[in-house]
């Protein structure tokens, strides 16, 4: 079978082989009809542009490279929970990629490793990506931003602002925390408990001062006893919720800084006998999980796919255009209400 090429599209659809590769690579200043014609060229003749011969006509690589924590990420895998953060930013990257005839890897890097300027000097070398996505905790490392930016990488920074160096794509973690906590305050709940997040995240930061924000607004004075420490795993969050739940002046409700540690809560509280939503739960993220517990788990969602398709779409910009002003891009968190929190009796 002859192997169908460029050229045998460009013949079909009557137009050069220029035009072709301008519509296959998604360039401006192509009119509708021109596209139209081509695309049904390519379809009828099976055509599949090769991704070297793309790469080798310009200086796009038409790839795209996120990074993300390795620690965290493989003892995820390892535990047999899996990485539903991570999920729901491939969902949206690859996604929007395939949509504008991208391809979207993803790297594991440690944070805070020695090396790490290395390892992610190499990966660029042996990739070449047209733009770098980075995920917390890599999005907060400026010096990782700043060596990316003089090596002349797009680099878009999820979770946190980009602040002038790189693109930000974010929620307001602060402003979630804070409406969560009203939710429960609204409720009659006084008692709140707090589980915290890992301290090498911004976001966990963000979500304590929300919590305080909201219990201050509602002039209830915050007891430290009732902030536990975790670190995103499910066994920090059972660690958590039964040192909570044993006191004798136990909260009503509980917010837990993600999904992991929410849900473990509520396997704590029925070891204990204590039932959900008698005391009221909220959690982070809204990942799938959440919504298939009983009671369903009220939560604070993350726009992870939503953050994760804009970032490609950024870096996708980028690598047409030329343009790399940064800019920072704030998305909107939702409150999803759910059988876990109810007023107090």
């Amino acid at each position: 079978m002859t192997k169908v090429t460029i050229r045998h599209v460009a013949e079909a659809a009557g137009v050069a082989v220029k035009t072709v590769s301008r519509v296959m690579n998604g360039e401006p200043n192509v009119t509708r009809d021109l596209q139209d014609r081509v695309m049904k060229a390519v379809d009828q003749l099976g055509y599949v542009p090769s991704m070297a011969a793309r790469r080798m006509g310009g200086r796009r690589s038409y790839l795209l490279v996120a990074l993300n924590d390795r620690q965290n990420t493989i003892n995820n895998w390892r535990s047999g929970r899996g990485n539903d953060w991570i999920d729901q930013m491939l969902h949206g990257a690859m996604l929007t990629c395939e949509a504008h005839g991208y391809r979207m890897l993803f790297e594991l890097v440690q944070a805070g490793s020695e090396d790490l300027d290395r390892k992610v000097v190499a990966i660029l070398s042996a990739l070449q990506p047209d733009g770098i996505i980075l995920t917390p905790p890599h999005s907060q490392n400026l010096a990782l931003v700043e060596m990316l930016t003089r090596r002349n990488v797009p680099v878009v920074r999820m979770g946190v602002p980009g602040k002038g160096v790189g693109f930000g794509v974010f929620m307001d973690d602060r402003a979630a925390a804070a409406e969560a906590t009203r939710h429960l305050i609204d409720l009659g709940h006084q008692r709140i408990g707090f589980i915290a997040g890992s301290p090498r995240f911004e976001a966990s930061r963000q979500r304590l001062d929300g919590y305080a924000d909201a219990l201050h607004q509602a002039d209830i004075g915050m007891d430290e006893a009732l902030i536990a420490p975790g670190d995103f795993t499910f066994e920090s969050g059972v660690t958590a919720a039964e040192a909570l739940l044993s006191r004798s002046d136990r909260p009503t409700a509980i917010l837990a800084s993600n999904d992991e540690m929410a849900l473990a809560t509520l396997h704590v509280a029925s070891r204990l006998g204590i039932r959900v939503p008698d005391l009221s739960v909220i959690s982070f993220d809204d990942t799938p999980g959440v919504r298939l517990s009983v009671p369903g788990l009220t939560s604070v969602r993350q726009p992870i796919s939503e953050m994760a398709a804009k970032a490609a779409e950024l870096l996708i910009g980028v690598s047409r255009t030329g343009e790399t002003a940064p800019s920072d891009h704030l998305l909107p968190f939702g409150l999803e209400v759910r059988g876990s929190t109810t007023r107090v009796t």
